[in-house]
């Protein structure tokens, strides 16, 4: 069962607190982006990957034996990540290794693992 809804029951704006907020909001087009960004994350197939990148670099096949997936289904969703700039490819001769992009990428997903993990304990 959840936490009780808490509401405002104020009749009074907070004006000067909502004009500096106001003049901080980001564009529209700003928030799209972070819309996108955050959907990245929206699939269980790509958290269980970015999981494993988290921990190591991996190529298809090494991540498609750890998830038991087909190395078609990892491609697909490897593209998305490369797409959205989360992981990175290097090839070593005929293998492409997968990473986590970089350092941002690593602190988000971990500081969010961080966080889900506190809300348990």
């Amino acid at each position: 069962m959840g936490k009780p809804e808490q509401l405002c029951d104020c009749e009074v704006l907070h004006e000067e607190t909502v004009a500096v907020v106001r003049k901080k909001m980001p564009a529209t087009e700003k928030v799209g982006d972070l819309v996108e960004f955050f959907k990245l994350f929206g699939d269980t197939t790509r958290i269980r990957i970015l999981w494993a990148l988290d921990h190591a670099e991996l190529c298809v096949c090494d991540i498609a034996a750890l998830l038991n997936m087909t190395k078609s289904a990892i491609s697909h969703q490897l593209r998305i990540l490369r797409d959205g700039n989360l992981v990175r490819a290097r090839r070593d001769g005929k293998v492409v290794y997968y990473s986590l992009a970089d350092s941002h990428v690593k602190e988000i997903f971990e500081k969010a693992v961080e966080h889900l993990e506190e809300i348990h304990e």
